[in-house]
């Protein structure tokens, strides 16, 4: 049975293995985070945004009269201001990986981080040129 699952899992991955050959994998996984974060994660943040809009009218205005739909607004208050704030930090923590692992444009010796000048680094001269003619 292990055999049959190995030899499975071969036929399965082996136009994975053909298609990287020409590139088709890299664009496929290229259009598909770019699906995620050009589409997908702001129709989340909407939908977290209409949710928040929705509990504020739950607590305000319908639940004026009754305490009970005002608990029901202040819970999807407090739950959409959680998924608004994991939300932005699942997608900095990403966007931060994703900028150094996968940064084609850097090169491999450049410095990051606030206020470095990657021009400036050793054998690069930035500063006024001290020539001997003047």
């Amino acid at each position: 049975m292990k055999k049959i699952t190995i030899l499975t899992g071969t036929f399965l991955l082996m136009p994975l293995l053909t298609f990287a050959q020409f590139g088709e994998v890299d664009t496929f996984f290229g259009k598909l985070s770019t699906f995620i974060s050009e589409v997908l994660v702001p129709l989340v943040f909407a939908i977290a945004l209409l949710i928040f809009i929705w509990g504020m009218f739950k607590f305000f205005i319908l639940g004026g009269h009754s305490e009970d739909e005002r608990e029901k607004g202040k819970q999807l208050i407090l739950w959409s201001i959680i998924g608004f704030v994991m939300m932005v930090s699942i997608w900095g923590v990403v966007n931060a990986i994703s900028g150094d692992l996968f940064d084609d444009n850097a090169a491999p010796d450049t410095p990051k981080g606030p206020g470095v000048n990657p021009s400036s680094g050793p054998g690069s001269h930035s500063g006024p040129s001290h020539s001997g003619a003047r």
